[in-house]
């Protein structure tokens, strides 16, 4: 053996997907990536998601876990929480003591939500007050097309599902901006302070009614609009749940069209993927779960956040209906057997600020699903750190399944850094590793993931399904 050849058996080297798929695994690879656009375009906030997943989960043969009795191997289940989570599961022809294989990825997005009181008007026009959600740079949200998402009920009780600028003959709404020319002052100032928060107000309407009795005659118009069509009050709004989300749909991207961009990427690409792998997985082993949640991006708080208790009652659940009892002995057995494959994407190697990367330890697009042995900032601060018992167990099932894969950080140390579900998975006791697909333009209104990413996504879940 010559010393290149040695050299190249020693070395590490990333692997780009195309170079390694044959055409059939294209083919089946640019089919995957057209069902994954409808689901975005579908699937556009927390509560569309999970009523796009249950669709899915019925036609492939799952039925709610309430409606069973006693499960045993090859049942297909699934919970809802709240219409905000769903836990899928495929009971494995193992004993459950030894453990669930899971895969958890979460379903909200950075967004605008709109203020309790949102409705105003101002210099002849309405607009809606807004509360951002999540991490976002606030100037990428002005004059762009906006929809809005949500669910409001009226005085008599009746739930009201909006949707309203996603059809071609929908009207769209608006953040507006400065023109340039007026522009010196905001021009001046730091990107994070240009736009301000309470600013970020939505153009809603611009006709008044016409009426010497209503002073402010355009919001009379758009009050009464909406409940014209709705049945809406403006005291309704004081309970509604209402979202601002781009128009955009999700698009190829680029003259091959090699990439897939869309709104809500950040986590709905690891969502989709994880789903689709629970689907399609048959008579496995040990039991496999799929586990859709809330609130990452603001915490993972509250009932519908990973830090609830939905997860670990839906699983105590299925080992009663499993063995006729869940003790305390058995539930704590399960738990500690049970691994987790935490579902989430991280960035990618942008060619317009390769600086922020530390390129040997940072993911490229194009190279396969990223393994993240630790996120988290500075210090790996609120980050789960996994075993290399773990990650190499992991890594082999990659390789056996014929998964490309890469390692990957979040930028350089000092640069910055997030979290995922992962530490929450891990502080049940569960050996558990980051995961997931690189993106460009992460919280951004248009995110860019590649297609080879997002099916070496989906392969890693379903061999981890059905070969651990």
């Amino acid at each position: 053996m010559t010393d290149k050849e040695l050299f190249e058996e020693l070395s590490y080297k990333r692997k780009n997907v195309y170079e390694e798929i044959t055409d059939e695994q294209k083919a089946e690879m640019l089919a995957l990536c057209d069902e994954y656009r409808e689901f975005l375009d579908a699937g556009k906030t927390e509560r569309e998601c999970v009523s796009k997943a249950i669709e899915m989960a019925k036609a492939n043969g799952f039925v709610p876990l309430a409606e069973k009795g006693a499960l045993k191997a090859g049942d297909k289940v699934y919970v809802i929480n709240r219409n905000k989570n769903i836990l899928l599961a495929i009971i494995g022809s193992e004993d459950i003591d030894e453990g669930i294989n899971l895969v958890g990825a979460h379903i909200d997005s950075p967004r605008l939500d709109l203020k309790q009181n949102p409705l105003y008007e101002s210099t002849g026009m309405a607009l809606l007050k807004t509360h951002y959600y999540g991490g976002i740079k606030k100037y990428q949200w002005t004059a762009i097309p906006l929809a809005i998402h949500g669910v409001i009920f009226t005085k008599d009780g009746e739930r009201v599902t909006l949707n309203i600028g996603e059809n071609e003959s929908d009207p769209v709404f608006c953040i507006t901006d400065l023109l340039p020319h007026l522009a010196k002052d905001q021009m001046t100032k730091k990107m994070t302070e240009g736009i301000e928060g309470e600013n970020l107000n939505i153009l809603i309407g611009g006709i008044p009614l016409k009426s010497d009795d209503v002073s402010e005659k355009v919001k009379f118009a758009v009050l009464k609009l909406l409940n014209e069509r709705y049945g809406i009050r403006e005291r309704d709004f004081l309970s509604a749940e209402i979202e601002i989300v781009p128009a955009f749909k999700a698009r190829n991207v680029g003259l091959d069209e090699s990439f897939i961009g869309a709104y809500g990427q950040d986590d709905r690409v690891c969502a989709f993927t994880t789903l689709k792998a629970a689907l399609d997985t048959e008579a496995p082993k040990k039991t496999a779960a799929a586990l859709l949640v809330d609130k990452e991006e603001i915490g993972s708080m509250g009932n519908t956040g990973m830090l609830s208790a939905f997860m670990e009652m839906t699983v105590a659940e299925i080992i009663e209906k499993i063995k006729g009892e869940c003790t305390v002995t058995e539930y704590n057995r399960v738990i500690r057997n049970s691994v987790c494959m935490s579902s989430d994407v991280g960035a990618a190697v942008d060619p317009n600020y390769e600086s922020v990367s530390e390129k040997k330890n940072a993911a490229f697009a194009g190279c396969g699903m990223i393994l993240m042995k630790y996120t988290g900032a500075r210090g790996k601060s609120d980050s789960s750190d996994a075993s290399a018992e773990f990650l190499y167990e992991i890594e082999k099932i990659m390789d056996d399944n014929g998964v490309i894969w890469q390692t990957g950080e979040l930028g350089k140390v000092d640069q910055g850094g997030g979290g995922t579900i992962a530490q929450y998975v891990a502080n049940l006791n569960m050996d558990v590793i980051d995961c997931g697909v690189p993106v460009l333009s992460m919280h951004a209104p248009f995110e860019i993931t590649a297609k080879s990413d997002v099916y070496m996504a989906y392969k890693s879940y379903a061999a981890f399904y059905g070969n651990r």
